[in-house]
């Protein structure tokens, strides 16, 4: 049966007004009444998952203003991209603790960049202390949707993903903690190999708009099946029972003409429905910078445009991914 309400994802935390993944992000998506928060991770050396989007983190820490840490800047391909900075498997989980975190794209959130430098990065187990402690505060049930970030390229330096989020999830105590655990990548691989397990979650693959998945690639090269044909009505039918639902770019759903406007919710939406898999999109970001043209406003890449207008098409999936937790649940979860 379809949702009433989508549910309200912070991903990130709240990343529209802290640092992403900070401890703040979160405990203020909490605050907000969030159905859920989404943590991004990856590993370090010696095999402790951490809460960063990338495992590259010049961009979200002040890792490049330490000394002491010059000599790991390095270049590397990961998922197919070459890219140079400081990786988070070149670091020890000490020293990664010496590290405070940073506003991604400051340009366009100039209020959260003037939090950088105060927090430090967290652990997946911090994360999921947390969410537990904040559910027991706020009297309510609160989901985590994790996603395993790069898992092919990991298990390529001898760093198993799989493994390692259920001995945290284990070790924290979440399979018993009662409340909702939902489990996503953008690599099909990883997922089965954590649901082989014994992990009880939802599983949810993740869909960019283009491009092929990694492991596909790294197993198929150019024969791998692309993003397309995964959600194609005979992709969607060889999920069945693979994952729960599928979590997409939400110009997917969206399905905007040549010129930027909105045409959907696109048939995608139908097809997943009636396989019975759920359908997540990703993300909602009240900028200018992030909206369909046609949704568009006056100020600036920064300035907020219509995008209740926007997201309102996006109301009849089962899960949204917002930046602005207030706002996501404002449009979502009106008050009546």
């Amino acid at each position: 049966m379809p949702r009433h309400h989508p549910l309200v994802i912070g991903h990130r935390g709240a990343p529209g007004y802290r640092p992403e993944h900070s401890r703040s992000s979160y405990a203020l998506a909490l605050a907000m009444g969030v159905d859920a928060v989404e943590p991004d991770v990856v590993a370090t050396r010696d095999g402790v998952l951490v809460v960063r989007h990338e495992n590259e983190i010049s961009g979200t820490t002040d890792v490049a203003d330490h000394p002491e840490f010059a000599d790991r800047r390095t270049e590397k391909t990961v998922d197919g991209q070459r890219m140079a900075g400081w990786f988070t498997e070149d670091f020890t989980w000490d020293e990664l603790a010496t590290l405070r975190t940073r506003e991604r794209i400051p340009a366009i959130r100039p209020a959260s960049a003037s939090f950088d430098d105060a927090e430090p990065i967290l652990r997946l187990t911090d994360l999921l202390d947390l969410v537990r402690d904040a559910s027991l505060e706020h009297g309510r049930e609160i989901g985590v949707v994790l996603e395993i970030k790069h898992a092919t390229y990991f298990a390529g330096l001898g760093i198993d993903l799989a493994a390692l989020v259920e001995r945290d999830l284990r070790e924290s105590g979440w399979p018993g903690s009662g409340l909702p655990l939902i489990v996503e990548s953008f690599e099909g691989t990883v997922l089965e190999q954590v649901r082989e397990r014994g992990v009880a979650a939802t599983f949810i693959h993740l869909i960019e708009a283009d491009g092929a998945p990694a492991d596909l690639v790294a197993r198929d090269g150019a024969a791998a099946r692309t993003y397309a044909e995964i959600v194609s009505p005979a992709g969607l039918d060889a999920l069945v029972g693979v994952v729960d639902g599928i979590s997409v770019d939400k110009k997917m759903v969206l399905d905007p003409d040549g010129a930027g406007r909105a045409r959907g919710p696109a048939r995608l939406v139908a097809d997943a429905r009636e396989r019975g898999l759920l359908i997540y999109a990703w993300t909602c970001r009240p900028e200018n910078a992030f909206l369909l043209p046609e949704f568009g406003g006056a100020g600036g890449r920064s300035a907020f445009g219509d995008y209740r207008a926007e997201w309102e098409l996006l109301r009849e999936l089962d899960g949204v991914f917002v930046d602005h937790p207030d706002l996501g649940m404002d449009v979502f979860r009106p008050v009546t």
